[in-house]
């Protein structure tokens, strides 16, 4: 896998505190770009293009998950945190929970 083709996923939060300080439990994925379904590319590369402005607030609350994507193309690393509900659950269900020691 090349640098610019692979899409880094992280869930946030949650119960559980996925991947905040102090939390040793992380849920995420590394995807080749070539991977993804086309929904799933266009839904992330909508999500990144979006300006700020268009991006809703996070919702917040001990319940919900936030995302956090980092995109690496060949114009450079792109990133984004978004709600549970912007991103597909083909894409959720992915990841991967470990145990940090």
């Amino acid at each position: 896998m090349k640098p610019e083709d692979h899409l880094e996923i992280e869930r946030l939060g949650g119960v559980g505190g996925f991947g905040l300080p102090g939390s040793r439990i992380r849920s995420r994925v590394l995807l080749n770009v070539s991977d993804l379904s086309a929904v799933e590319l266009n839904s992330v590369t909508a999500l990144i293009a979006a300006p700020v402005t268009a991006v809703r607030p996070l919702q917040a609350g001990a319940d919900f998950f936030r995302y956090w994507l980092t995109l690496y193309t060949s114009e450079g690393r792109r990133e984004i945190e978004v709600q549970e509900s912007e991103l597909p659950g083909s894409l959720q269900a992915r990841l991967q929970d470990e145990l940090d020691n």
